[in-house]
């Protein structure tokens, strides 16, 4: 089990919950979160990364518990964070952005060094260790991201809209690296994008008001859809048939 969230409530501003005995435990492999703006997507992994906090309630990797000071150093190195802007570090180059990333994760020097040439090479940037981050594209740079959660031999990792930004083929790209990179690694993936799920996704959960109205395999999902949907438009059909809308 990589991930459980049991009975968190968190809010931004006093009397508007985002999230309210909120209680979820993610699946393993590579899960989608689906959701509509506001929904509180980037609050539970914001949460999940031990970014926030919960006001009550609390996040549990295994025995590990986020909020737990004696915990969270290795809580911190098991769960890997992919926000949604991944900037260059000025002055450095890309492997050494990646060890500094070790580095605040904990990782000696040395050590963080050693891990950021295998994480480059998993992640496919080995050929570009020596080049400037900051002359990375964006989809090059949304790998390095990857690379600098993998450093530090994360076993969750959770990418907030990786893929905003990106044409389509950067886009194939990391569908491939996802794929790649599954069977030892579980990621959940906060994303607008439904066309790739069949592709890509083990499981699906839908974050709806802070309320999760579907949390099942793909298959299921996409057998909410109505029978005359055509392939290509059931996910979609079975997005807005799960959600109330926006506001």
């Amino acid at each position: 089990m990589p991930l459980c969230y049991s009975d968190c409530s968190f809010e931004y501003r006093a009397g508007i919950p985002v999230l309210n005995s909120f209680s979820l435990e993610l699946p393993r492999g590579c899960t989608v979160l689906l959701g509509p703006n506001g929904a509180g997507k980037s609050t539970l992994l914001s949460l999940g990364a031990s970014i926030l906090e919960p006001d009550r309630g609390q996040v549990r990797l295994g025995r590990l518990v986020s909020t737990n000071r004696s915990h969270q150093r290795e809580y911190r190195q098991k769960v890997g964070w992919l926000p949604q802007k991944i900037s260059p570090v000025p002055g450095l180059k890309v492997r050494e952005q990646a060890a500094y990333a070790g580095w605040l994760k904990g990782l000696s020097r040395g050590d963080a060094w050693d891990k950021s040439g295998r994480a480059l090479e998993r992640v496919g940037l080995e050929k570009l260790a020596e080049r400037r981050s900051k002359e990375l594209s964006g989809g090059q740079l949304r790998r390095l991201g990857i690379a600098q959660t993998l450093v530090h031999q994360a076993e969750v990792v959770l990418l907030d809209e990786p893929t905003a930004g990106l044409d389509p083929k950067q886009r194939g790209v990391f569908r491939d690296l996802l794929a790649s990179l599954a069977e030892s690694v579980h990621f959940v993936v906060s994303t607008h994008q439904t066309e790739d799920l069949a592709d890509i996704y083990d499981s699906v959960v839908v974050l709806d008001r802070g309320q999760v109205p579907y949390q099942g395999t793909v298959q299921g999902f996409l057998g909410l859809a109505g029978h005359d949907v055509p392939p290509e438009r059931r996910a979609e059909s079975a997005y807005h048939r799960t959600v109330r809308g926006e506001d």
